[in-house]
């Protein structure tokens, strides 16, 4: 169980590393007076899957409590 927790964790830091490194990238991007709208289109969804998975990650650590 310690194991899986880690792994989470661990896959956790690494998306935010990745999703971090996209921020900046699309802030780049975005102040190029004539941007590629379809590169920053397929950065903001790789972006936003990012955040769904970090979050569906993080509530796999909240221990379910029994009612």
């Amino acid at each position: 169980m310690d194991q899986e927790i880690e792994a989470i964790k661990c896959r956790i830091m690494d998306m935010q590393v990745e999703y971090h490194d996209l921020d900046v990238v699309i802030t780049k991007l975005s102040e190029n007076p004539y941007p590629d709208q379809l590169q920053l289109k397929r950065l903001k969804k790789r972006i936003l899957q990012l955040k769904n998975m970090i979050t569906k990650l993080k509530e796999q650590l909240i221990p379910d409590i029994l009612a």
